[in-house]
Parts: C-alpha cells; structure tokens; sequence
C-alpha cells in the first residue's frame, strides 16, 4: 500500500524538527525546491507516521503554501502518471482563499498575507486581490465545497481510496445550511465543524506552535494527528 500524501506547509510539518517553513529557509537544504518538505520534517510529519503506523510506503508532494488549485492539479498529475494501483489518497485541504495563478508557464501560489512573490507586472492586480479577499471569502468557501464534493465523486468513481480533512479553514457557512451538506460517506472528516480540522483539533486537545507567531506544530502534535487519523486511513 502506498500512502499519497498532498497540501500545504501542514503536511509537510513546516518548522516541526526545522524551524523553517520553507526549504531554503535552511541552509541545510539549498537546492531543495523552496516550498518543499524538509527530509527531517517529513520524517517527523503526520503522514510519514500514519504510514509507518501501517507498514506502508509514503509519497509526500505537500508544498508549503499551497492553494487547494495546486492541491488538486499536482494530485491528478500523479493519478495520471503513476502505475500504482495499491493506494490511499490523504488530502488535507489549505485555506479557502488561496489561489494559483498560472503566468508564463510558472505557477504562483497566492495568499492573503500580502507577501507573496509575484512578477512586477502582476503586483497590482495582486494588491487588489488581496484587498478584495475578506469580501469573497464566504463565496470561495461555497465554491470549494462544491470542487471538493466534485473530486470527491471523481475519485469515488475510479475507485480510489481517499481521505480528506481541513487543516485551518472548515464549512462554517455551510453549516449554517444543513440542506447544502453532503454525505461524504467517510471520506472527509467532519468537514462542517471547526474544533475537527488539523489546526483547531490539536489545540483543544492541548498542543502549542512551535512559537507564538506561528500555525506550525511540533513533533509530538503530528504524532497525535498520525493517531487520530488511524481509524479513519483504516476503515476506507
């Protein structure tokens, strides 16, 4: 069994043995691709130890910083490409606002902080985004409900294991809704409840950042999560 891992800093466990959350953050990782995992935070990540929990090997393509387009556009390449047919798929979705914007062949992944490095000939129509973010971001939550409920089904009809959770960001306008709300048949853990997602989860049940200033758990918090998730990577 393989266990194919995808999302953003999360699930590459930024700062969680390394306090960088990106690779060249570090110099003992120059010519590592920039948003991707460190091999020492990946050994120490929830999904490298859900896996060895299970005997499984593991393939991680999480990149810090990820948008939820990139998420969905580099897992269908692998599906595409890969062979493997003794899989689980293992999602945990970014933040709802994040885009991906293709320009001149090179993907950007754009954020709400107002610090992503885009081209000069893009920084204005940026700045405007990022103002225009908080307005739309009950509109991007619906949206990505319905593109995940979508992959859900995609993934459902080629018979693909997966699993699904939200890292931060949670349905909280659909909640509100109970008539929008799918079944998602084990598939995605309690997507509509906030104290459910990655982030949330970890700190009601008494883990810290590595710092004050950070989103990034630890060693000891990927460990839970790894255990928490057991159940569910072994009943799909």
């Amino acid at each position: 069994m393989i266990l194919y891992v995808n999302g953003d800093s999360h699930s590459v466990a930024a700062e969680a043995a390394d306090r960088a959350a990106f690779a060249n953050d570090s110099h003992l990782h120059w010519g590592t691709p920039h948003r991707h995992g460190h091999k020492d935070n990946l050994a120490v990540s929830y999904a490298t130890k859900a896996a060895e929990a299970n005997g499984w090997d593991w393939i991680n393509q999480g990149e810090s910083g990820s948008s939820n387009d990139r998420i969905i556009r580099t897992t269908d390449i692998f599906l595409e490409t890969s062979s493997i047919k003794d899989l689980i798929i293992l999602i945990g979705w970014s933040t709802w606002e994040r885009e991906e914007w293709l320009h001149n062949n090179i993907y950007y992944q754009i954020s709400a902080s107002g610090t992503d490095h885009v081209p000069a000939e893009l920084r204005g129509k940026y700045k405007q985004w990022v103002i225009d973010c908080e307005q739309r971001y009950a509109e991007n939550e619906l949206k990505w409900h319905d593109r995940i409920w979508q992959y859900h089904l995609k993934l459902t009809q080629q018979g693909i294991k997966h699993l699904f959770f939200n890292t931060y960001s949670y349905f909280g306008h659909v909640k509100l809704n109970s008539m929008q709300q799918h079944d998602w048949n084990g598939s995605y853990i309690d997507p509509y409840n906030e104290d459910s997602t990655y982030y949330h989860w970890l700190k009601k049940n008494g883990h810290s950042t590595v710092n004050p200033n950070s989103y990034h758990y630890g060693t000891s918090a990927h460990a839970r999560w790894a255990e928490y998730l057991q159940p569910y990577l072994t009943s799909i």
